[in-house]
């Protein structure tokens, strides 16, 4: 993201034209998707209370730019967008952040079987340790859910 020099100069002109930028962007993409409000406060509670005081800006870059910006863009469905998530988190091992993103995929309409389908294809792309070290996350997330009664999209 570029930064313009608005009021000023230094760092405190970059950031304040930074958030300018993120402020407009969100206005911009309000309506792109809907973005779950109350799980949003959740998520942003529960990051606050255990890293607040360690990084409160990667807290409010994830919040204002990650989650009501990125996320809200308008050319990649909510569903794409957490499957492209999942796979790049499972490709990287990133095994921490596959529960909260799996669930995000499935509360944005990725089945159980695409989800599986999903890892049979990365243990092709990403290796079979990288699938094989998030199956068990997968399995648990999966077991904790409701029984997903939507059939699989072709």
């Amino acid at each position: 993201m570029g930064q313009r020099h608005v009021g000023g100069r230094g760092r405190a002109g970059r950031v304040r034209a930074t958030w300018d930028h993120v402020r407009s962007a969100c206005s911009r993409n309000a309506n792109a998707a809907a973005l779950d409000e109350a799980a949003e406060v959740r998520r942003a509670s529960i990051n606050a209370e255990l890293f607040g005081a360690v990084a409160p800006g990667v807290l409010q870059y994830t919040a204002d730019v990650l989650f009501r910006d990125l996320w809200l863009r308008p050319d990649l469905a909510p569903r794409d967008r957490s499957l492209v998530t999942v796979s790049a988190l499972v490709a990287s091992g990133q095994i921490a952040q596959i529960p909260y993103h799996l669930n995000r995929a499935m509360d944005n309409g990725l089945s159980q079987e695409e989800a599986g389908e999903a890892f049979t294809l990365l243990a092709f792309y990403a290796g079979w340790p990288s699938v094989f070290s998030a199956l068990p996350v997968a399995k648990d997330v999966f077991a904790k859910r409701p029984i997903d009664e939507t059939p699989a999209r072709s």
